[in-house]
């Protein structure tokens, strides 16, 4: 093999590079369920790092559907949507995903995608395509997930499209680039949560400004659905939103335990997606066997249980809230399971999730570029399955792993 080629110097050079930063992600390989115990290497691991929130992933009614749909339906889907892979399962899930979104999206219709990665860039670069002659104008969270980056850049490169980032926790730049701008489409584009702080996207003062300045309101509740809400429904419902200008996306990878994504929104909306959206235009359906699964993950997040799967969770976060007193690291006040410990550097950040690795806790690093520069971070996230001594375990091993850092770094 030869290896003095150009583009395999470079290759290895880099990523010696991210090594030297402290910024080379590695694979963990994982042999047991998601839960909140997991085997890791070999290892058996108190895991607060998965966004598993309701705890469903393992849920053996859940399980069970999946087998059921598999049997019925087989393992794949065959074709794209539009030629011949539309299942009557993906249909039932679409129609039952509308529902959920009814009460806060007047006409609502609902799109299946195997990704919320896919269902982000198909609803920016799709609704994009509206503008006359590509004049469209997106505003987009500076704290956006990737997917919504990538999108916003995507669409961006196909149309004449311009792009404004702005503040989630100040919108005055917000309102003010909007006073300037003629043109016809104009996107405000934002999270529900925040994936990395936890924090909620001001939704009811954004919807007064696209209703002020006539512009759709992208909304990805990713770590919302399921969690947020007396029903589960997610930031629509806990915020009281009701507006046609609503275009929604939601996750069924984490609360609900399973996979995939939709995207929710009047169903002229819909159609237009269907008609131009070339991410879902083009690529494989989901099996149908998930989306009948994901009927049952939608019972039971309407359900008694679910209410008392958020009831659990709510009380962890409190607990944490309460109870979690650091003398230098940051801690962020979130009211969702995301809870991030600001640890600053790179190297303290590494040497605190080695140090809980040997204490036996799987919480992962957070660092640049996913997050700005100088604010690395363990990524704290809780289950529904988690224990109120689970918290408080943890929140003894951090107290006493903060001061061994500090001491080192001094």
């Amino acid at each position: 093999m030869n290896k003095s080629f150009h583009a395999f110097q470079l290759v290895k050079d880099q990523i010696a590079d991210l090594d030297l930063q402290l910024l080379k992600r590695k694979l963990r390989i994982t042999s047991s369920p998601c839960d909140t115990k997991s085997l890791v290497d070999q290892r058996q691991l108190q895991a607060f790092c998965s966004n598993d929130y309701l705890g469903l992933a393992n849920h053996p009614q859940i399980a069970e559907a999946l087998a059921l749909g598999a049997q019925k339906y087989g393992v794949g889907s065959g074709a794209s949507h539009l030629i011949s892979g539309h299942s009557i399962a993906h249909e039932l899930l679409e129609k039952r995903l509308a529902n959920f979104e009814a009460k806060y999206i007047p006409d609502a219709r609902a799109l299946f995608f195997s990704t919320g990665y896919l269902a982000n860039i198909t609803a920016i670069t799709g609704l994009t395509r509206l503008g006359p002659n590509g004049q469209a104008s997106i505003y987009s969270a500076k704290l956006n997930h990737a997917s919504l980056i990538d999108g916003v850049r995507l669409a961006s490169s196909q149309t004449s499209a311009t792009v404004t980032l702005f503040e989630h926790t100040q919108l005055s730049s917000l309102i003010d680039a909007l006073k300037k701008d003629h043109r016809p489409l104009k996107i405000i584009v934002t999270d529900g949560v925040f994936s990395m702080d936890g924090d909620l996207a001001p939704v009811k003062d954004l919807l007064a400004i696209a209703e002020k300045f006539d512009a759709l309101l992208l909304v990805d509740d990713a770590h919302g659905f399921g969690v947020l809400g007396k029903k589960g429904h997610g930031i629509l419902e806990q915020e009281g939103i009701y507006s046609d200008r609503i275009i929604y996306v939601g996750t069924l990878g984490k609360a609900a335990g399973v996979s995939g994504a939709f995207i929710c929104a009047q169903d002229s909306f819909i159609e237009w997606l269907i008609q131009k959206g070339r991410p879902y235009i083009y690529s494989t359906a989901t099996p149908p066997a998930i989306a009948h699964a994901l009927l049952r993950s939608l019972e039971i997040i309407e359900s008694g249980q679910g209410k008392q799967r958020r009831t659990q969770l709510h009380k962890l976060i409190d607990i944490w809230q309460t109870e979690m007193h650091f003398s230098q690291w940051g801690k962020i006040a979130s009211c969702t399971p995301i809870q991030p410990l600001i640890l600053g550097s790179n190297a303290n950040a590494l040497l605190a999730a080695k140090l809980l690795d040997e204490a036996g806790y799987w919480i992962p690093t957070i660092r640049p570029p996913t997050v700005p520069q100088g604010s690395a971070r363990l990524r704290i996230t809780f289950s529904a399955n988690h224990s109120e001594d689970d918290v408080r375990a943890l929140i003894q091993t951090l107290q006493a792993i903060e001061k061994i850092v500090i001491g080192k770094t001094v």
